[in-house]
């Protein structure tokens, strides 16, 4: 299952960020300039915010399978449609569309495997499903420069083409995902019995200790919003957003600042910052699952995306994107450390309302990271200064993490080795037949 999540976050970072490398033709066919380019790349997360946590609802309702496939299916067909903007406000009407479409998806995926795997595992599936905004990233400039070669063909723009073309395969793995997906341990064909007993133990047995912990009871969206310690989750990831959204918007203008380079050449250089993070997402992830550290992890990776994001804003074009690559490797590596923390931390009672509100309002900064970026460079010509803010956020949410108590969990060693003794290696000579 966790290699068709991460198709399923590749596709949905391609479609969330497409608009990067469709800039010109933006701005050059539709009018659509600088400053309402960054409006309307951040009205995405007024709308992703506002229903968040009611599709999280939703999918509590209908069941994750179905859910999820109907996001999948949803925001492809809204991307797609994006071929058809005429100006400003069918963009911006577009966007709005899309982030209600895609709302509720990182959220389930994560309360999906929080209902599968002991918390000790949970990093290693975090990160390996992460991968797929990853290779979004890393494929976005590749695939997309092709596409926006497409220009003129059957009388569509270039950038029509990667919309049409993008949004149909988020359609296609919708699809194939409702077909593939399981909702519960109990319905997969790949575990024998004793590996499904031995799973649904360690999961039930770590969610028992973590409740005589922390005690029972649920929580409302306002309730939780109010916790201080969900307040300081929401800041630390509302920076790393900021870092994320500001790259996966502006870092094709910025690579287009070094001489020489054109359509192609723009989209081959932007997708070395992401390959970097690629791989430190999975080796911070193995690390934080073994040791259990993962706070003094997370301090660093902050720190890391500080100064390599500070530095990029005072060197030349090309060193800059050298240090926006190491800035890469510090926030976009975060998240497979960052949400182990919080569901170890937060009340299993109410981890399914905390990591919709987290997600939710901390992804506003998706809107005031390009909509900001977007300002500064219609006012001065250039990002320099925007880099320098989005590096000091950095390093002040790095010395928020210093407040944040990084309880450590003396059950999920326990839960870990159950699964162990359990479980053991999965094979085809052990697992029941495959459908």
């Amino acid at each position: 299952m966790v290699p068709v999540f991460a198709i399923m976050m590749m596709c949905n970072q391609l479609t969330r960020s497409n608009i990067g490398y469709a800039q010109e033709h933006l701005e050059a066919d539709l009018g659509i300039g600088a400053a309402a380019y960054g409006l309307g790349a951040g009205l995405f997360f007024i709308t992703y915010m506002l229903c968040e946590v009611p599709s999280n609802l939703l999918m509590a309702r209908f069941g994750a399978k179905i859910w999820l496939s109907r996001i999948c299916v949803s925001w492809g067909i809204v991307s797609a449609c994006t071929l058809f903007v005429q100006g400003p406000v069918s963009f911006y009407a577009l966007r709005l569309l899309l982030g209600a479409a895609e709302a509720g998806f990182v959220p389930a995926v994560l309360y999906y495997f929080s209902t599968w795997l002991p918390n000790d595992y949970r990093g290693r599936a975090n990160a390996r499903y992460g991968v797929g905004a990853l290779v979004a990233f890393s494929v976005s400039g590749p695939l997309s420069g092709p596409l926006l070669g497409m220009d003129g063909v059957l009388g569509l723009h270039g950038g029509q083409w990667m919309f049409l073309l993008e949004g149909l395969l988020s359609v296609g793995i919708g699809v194939f995902a409702f077909f593939w997906l399981d909702g519960r341990i109990e319905d997969v064909t790949w575990l024998t019995r004793q590996e499904k007993a031995a799973l649904t133990e360690a999961v039930e047995a770590e969610e028992k200790a973590a409740v005589e912990m922390y005690g029972e009871g649920k929580a409302s969206f306002w309730s939780v919003l109010r916790d201080p310690k969900i307040a300081l989750f929401v800041f630390i990831y509302f920076a790393t957003q900021m870092s994320i959204y500001a790259n996966t918007f502006w870092l094709p203008s910025i690579v287009g600042d070094i001489p020489g380079t054109n359509a192609v050449t723009v989209g081959l250089l932007s997708s070395l910052p992401w390959l970097c993070a690629m791989v430190a997402m999975f080796g911070l992830a193995r690390v934080g699952d073994r040791t259990s550290r993962r706070k003094p992890i997370l301090v660093g990776q902050l720190l890391v995306a500080g100064i390599g994001t500070l530095t990029a804003a005072l060197v030349s074009p090309w060193w800059a994107l050298v240090w926006l690559c190491v800035a890469a490797m510090g926030f976009k590596s975060i998240s497979p450390v960052f949400w182990p923390i919080v569901q170890r931390t937060v009340n299993p009672m109410t981890i399914g309302v905390a990591i919709a509100v987290i997600n939710s309002v901390a992804n506003l900064g998706g809107f005031v990271a390009p909509f900001g970026f977007g300002l500064v460079k219609e006012r001065t010509g250039s990002t320099e200064w925007a880099l320098i803010a989005l590096g000091c956020l950095s390093f002040v949410a790095a010395v928020a993490c210093l407040w944040v108590r990084d309880r450590e969990d003396a059950t999920a060693d326990s839960a870990s080795k159950s699964l162990g003794e359990g479980m053991g290696p999965i094979s085809r000579e052990t697992a029941e037949p495959a459908r």
